[in-house]
């Protein structure tokens, strides 16, 4: 069961397990080990609930055919149930069930240490945060599912430092949406409501983040050229995305943990993104099930799904059934992550032991949500699964993650619909191209070639934070492919603390921008965008930082808090 490769890691959490049971604050040594719990506890929370998703949509290898639920004939007592309390002998209890989870400790997607934490302890608290429904009945053999706890379970108590007191002030503070301005304020908002560790989780990328900010500035690089004397009282910013007919040129990307912002996770997405007239993409790795998101879905409202590929491809032509069963509208086959990406700022938040002692770094890289996503993928994916899987769904295929010219040209020839231009958001590989800068270099060689076709879809995302951005995607990709934006970071800082709402205005906030820059662009309609209308000679250039004129820009003041006014 992949123990071993934990084995160093449970050591040191097992020496100290005995200090981690009860906290109160009557003394400073208590005191301080219940602010050491509750950071051990946070510090896996990302990691858990981007995991537990996938692990439901790709995995299902190991899980039963149909959901089970604990043998409701047994009754366990509550002396009983507290006796398997380690590591070595791990029960746990959620919403009056009770599991034994020792066998699955290594295999665990968040990690060990929410597991042997909460053993001998009711985690349906923690449990019903942060995994889609059903996570642990389709999952844990039958055999493991003990029966119903007669009685009720200690619960570890966390006792909040004053940091977290601070985070969950302002939760209660939060700025009235009338004062957010742009997509900037809600991301500074989310960096402040969010815990270091979901904050770390949502916006960090790999390694010294070179492409996670690339991904931004290639957009600054490109200009425009606008027309003047030309009518535009009237302007249109509805486009044709896929077959639908969606208000805007953009979608919401496929990114994980919605929970992490907002309780109702994707499924608030969802609703905020339909009601406006925006297409979802769900994530492999949501928090709410695929199931859940889908009945979220407003009447009318587009979702297409993000596809994981796994090993056993019994698997995926499920999961592809299962998609389209619920309404899903293409299938977007995740091409950039056959490793995980070495996102270190994520990383270092699952570090919750301090030893001088070499242990195996992968145990600890493990932990982390980049960790669980090399045992769901297949590391083998080829160009013949790919024509595989396109003959599996009668959903339109797409590839995501395409980085090079190449690649996009296979998979024209191959019969997908489209590629998403993207690097993970700058997650995955450190110093990939930017997505934009790939798209301005690849459609005039397809032009050329005669490869491009008005009904393939060349998408992009990464970076997006603006109206101007998602016009100059479009004005480079022209009138000879099907082109519009993905948004993945800016709709869960959106969601975080707003939900629903938040998400509306978000998209209110991006269909403004794209109104007005239209008209002052001179272009009533999305259709009349081509590369004439944009100078993209600084594209691949790079500027030299220029300190003297940074230090004297007065940026603009930062959103307040209603309780820091």
């Amino acid at each position: 069961m992949l123990r071993s490769q934990f084995k160093n890691i449970l050591k040191n959490v097992n020496k100290n397990h005995s200090l981690r049971r009860t906290f109160t604050s009557s003394t400073s040594k208590a005191g301080k080990n219940a602010s050491y719990n509750a950071k051990i506890i946070s510090a896996t929370v990302a990691s858990i609930v981007a995991a537990a998703g996938s692990y439901m949509l790709v995995q299902p290898s190991l899980a039963n055919d149909e959901a089970q639920s604990a043998n409701p004939t047994r009754k366990i007592s509550v002396d009983e149930f507290v006796k398997h309390n380690h590591a070595d002998d791990c029960w746990i209890t959620v919403n009056g069930n009770v599991y034994d989870l020792t066998d699955f400790i290594s295999m665990h997607p968040g990690g060990t240490t929410p597991l042997i934490q909460n053993a001998g302890h009711d985690a349906t608290e923690i449990y019903n945060k942060i995994h889609p429904k059903g996570t642990i009945e389709n999952f844990l053999p039958k055999e493991k599912q003990l029966g119903v706890l007669d009685g009720e379970a200690p619960k570890i108590e966390v006792v909040l430092d004053e940091k977290e007191k601070h985070r969950l002030e302002l939760l209660n503070h939060l700025p009235a949406l009338s004062r957010i301005q742009n997509i900037y304020d809600f991301e500074h908002i989310a960096s402040r409501v969010l815990s270091d560790q979901a904050w770390n989780y949502y916006s960090c990328g790999a390694e010294d983040e070179i492409t996670l900010r690339e991904n931004h500035y290639a957009y600054q690089r490109i200009y425009f050229k606008p027309k003047c004397c030309v009518n535009v009282a009237e302007v249109d910013t509805s486009h044709e995305i896929l077959g639908t007919k969606a208000s805007v040129p953009f979608y919401v990307s496929a990114a994980a943990s919605a929970k992490l912002g907002h309780e109702d996770g994707e499924c608030s997405i969802a609703r905020g993104a339909g009601k406006e007239g925006v297409i979802q993409m769900i994530s492999s790795f949501s928090s709410n099930s695929l199931e859940e998101i889908a009945e979220s879905r407003i009447p009318g409202a587009t979702q297409w799904f993000q596809l994981y590929v796994n090993e056993d491809k019994d698997v995926v032509k499920k999961t592809l059934k299962r998609a389209e069963n619920l309404g899903m509208k293409a299938i977007f086959v995740t091409v950039d992550a056959a490793s995980r990406g070495n996102r270190e700022k994520d990383i270092r938040m699952r570090i919750t032991e301090d030893t001088d002692e070499l242990i195996d770094d992968s145990s600890v890289r493990a932990g982390s949500t980049s960790g669980a996503l090399p045992a769901f993928i297949d590391k083998r994916l080829t160009w013949d699964e790919v024509k595989d899987i396109i003959s599996w769904t009668k959903l339109p295929v797409l590839l995501k993650g395409v980085q090079r010219t190449d690649d996009i040209e296979k998979a024209i020839d191959i019969g997908c619909k489209g590629v998403v231009l993207s690097n993970h958001g700058g997650r995955q590989l450190d110093t990939s191209p930017p997505p934009i800068e790939v798209m301005a270099e690849s459609v005039p060689i397809l032009k050329q070639k005669g490869k491009l076709d008005p009904n393939f879809s060349i998408f992009v995302d990464g970076g997006v934070r603006r109206g101007t951005d998602i016009l100059k995607a479009l004005a480079i990709g022209g009138r000879d492919c099907k082109v519009a934006v993905g948004l993945g970071r800016p709709f869960l800082y959106a969601n975080t603390g707003y939900g629903e709402k938040g998400v509306r205005k978000a998209v209110q906030i991006l269909r403004e921008e794209l109104k007005a820059d239209m008209r002052m662009l001179g272009v009533t309609s999305l259709n009349e965008l081509d590369d004439s209308y944009i100078d993209t000679r600084r594209l691949l250039g790079r500027d030299a930082v220029n300190h003297i004129y940074n230090n004297n820009y007065y940026p603009m003041s930062k959103i307040q808090f209603k309780n820091e006014k």
